[in-house]
């Protein structure tokens, strides 16, 4: 069996697959969540790596299985967390700072002034924006008294969280990262595939403090003897998103996948070439197999299925998040009701944190059931925009689009989904698609699968939507949302 370690943003998961790619165990934690001021985010690094130990025991268990039963370990993440450690100790210097915390907003203002930007986005495929990681380790070594000094020493050591994991995994013998996790900090260059100098200098990293970037595929350490009570082999690495666009079977150049989580993240591949883009989405790396590396466009978008927990705890229309779907129903239409949830200011393709949340062409008429209808119904649109942009900035038109996350159970809204892009919608069978990304990385780098095509052969489709809605009127609704959109931006002075 493979054992996937799928360390997200509020728990700490694993899951045991067998050869089929089928699910055998899962095992979960929660672990706390820190705000010790406004628009930041902390987590406690120890608590992430033993919530992550205790649940992989635990699946191994579930499982039936021991540690001799397990092939090999993928491990999957949240992706911009930061994490500096002492290399003599194992002990971190600081709270991990999540990818979500904003509080180097002004150093990547900063950025932007000296007009760095647009060299940083050439080399990265990003923004400089306070989402990844580079001014986070500047912040840590800049506010731990003594950091900088021991990093230039090389005392230090950073990674995201698969780097955290691996660490300790291995009883501090491997320090290292993959290409799909380098790719968000900042620093990397992904089109040479390395550490870039000029990016470390203007973010002020020193180079002591990296992590070794390895394929995503491939063996890349062994688990410290005494862990496991034998020692595994850990062959995969992706960040989440990249691992669910592997696990979606999304290698070829056009496929995409959208996960529907509390926001929403979607994938292109463009295959072996970066697409640069004019639509403020990002290119990043998708994954590296051998000397083969892949790369993607992503969008995301800040408030997918959270809209319909706003309309439970916020408003206080639905008594609980699976009711949404029958008050959505019991409207014909949205009755001329568009809801733009930029309650953090939006995201792809737009990027405007002065945004807010709007609902526009309320009449007497409108509704609770209007209101809910509208809620799903921006999930949809702004993942329309995000997908339209993607197709003009790489020129890649899409047949279909593949999606997983807790809101793709909707069928309403996939249904929708497909109707406003005109395009066929595909549900998995496994919606673990995180879990099994990492574990075909981890399988395919131990020859347990010996190659992609076994792994296409697994897909399979658990229900396709179709689109029924006539174009004109799909063109319609698309206008209308764009117009709730404009008048939703820069709201905040």
């Amino acid at each position: 069996m493979i054992l996937a370690l799928d360390q997200g943003t509020t728990s700490s998961r694993a899951i045991v697959f067998d050869g089929d790619g089928r699910i055998q165990a899962v095992a979960q934690r929660e672990y706390a969540q820190h705000y010790p001021q406004p628009g930041w985010v902390e987590h406690d690094p120890i608590e992430i790596w033993v919530t992550q130990l205790a649940v992989a025991h635990e699946a191994i268990a579930r499982a039936g299985a021991e540690a001799r039963d397990i092939k090999a370990i993928g491990i999957t993440n949240q992706r911009e967390t930061t994490v500096v450690w002492e290399r003599s100790s194992g002990k971190p210097i600081h709270p991990a700072i999540v990818w979500q915390d904003r509080r180097t907003a002004a150093a990547c203002d900063a950025l932007k002034t000296h007009g760095l930007e647009a060299a940083i986005t050439a080399k990265t495929g990003l923004l400089a924006d306070a989402y990844f990681s580079g001014t986070k380790i500047a912040w840590i070594l800049d506010h731990v008294p003594g950091a900088r000094t021991r990093a230039e020493a090389g005392e230090l050591a950073f990674g995201t969280i698969d780097s955290w994991l691996i660490w300790n995994l291995t009883g501090g013998a491997v320090h290292a990262t993959d290409s799909t996790n380098a790719s968000r900090t900042l620093l990397f260059n992904i089109t040479t595939g390395a550490w870039d100098e000029e990016l470390l200098k203007w973010l002020r990293v020193p180079a002591q403090i990296l992590p070794e970037v390895c394929a995503s595929s491939g063996v890349i350490a062994e688990t410290a003897a005494g862990l496991f009570g034998a020692r595994i082999p850990i062959a995969g690495i992706a960040g989440d998103q990249q691992a669910a666009l592997f696990g979606q079977r999304c290698t070829q150049a056009g496929m995409a996948k959208n996960t529907y989580g509390t926001g929403c993240f979607m994938l292109m591949c463009t295959g072996d070439s970066v697409a640069h883009t004019q639509s403020q989405l990002l290119s990043t790396a998708a994954c590296s197999i051998g000397a083969q590396r892949q790369y993607a466009l992503e969008g995301s978008v800040f408030i997918g299925g959270a809209v319909v927990q706003w309309l439970r705890d916020g408003l206080g229309i639905i008594r609980a998040t699976g009711e949404v779907e029958a008050l959505a129903n019991s409207a014909p239409d949205n009755g001329g009701v568009y809801l733009v949830p930029a309650f953090t200011g939006l995201g792809s393709p737009h990027w405007d944190p002065r945004a807010r949340g709007t609902i526009m062409g309320l009449t007497r008429g409108s509704s609770a059931a209007h209101i809910a209808r509208a809620a799903l119904e921006s999930i949809a649109f702004q993942t329309a925009d995000v997908l339209s942009a993607m197709v003009r900035d790489s020129g890649i038109g899409l047949r279909e689009l593949r999606v997983d996350g807790g809101a793709a159970r909707n069928n309403a809204l996939m249904q929708f989904q497909a109707d406003v892009l005109g395009l066929r919608v595909v549900r998995p069978r496994i919606q673990e698609t995180t879990a099994l990304g990492a574990a075909y990385l981890a399988g395919l780098g131990t020859g347990y699968w010996k190659t992609s095509r076994q792994l296409d052969a697994q897909w399979q489709i658990e229900r396709s939507f179709e689109p029924q809605m006539e174009r004109d009127q799909a063109a319609r609704m698309l206008a209308g949302w764009h117009r709730a959109v404009e008048r939703s931006k820069d709201w905040v002075e």
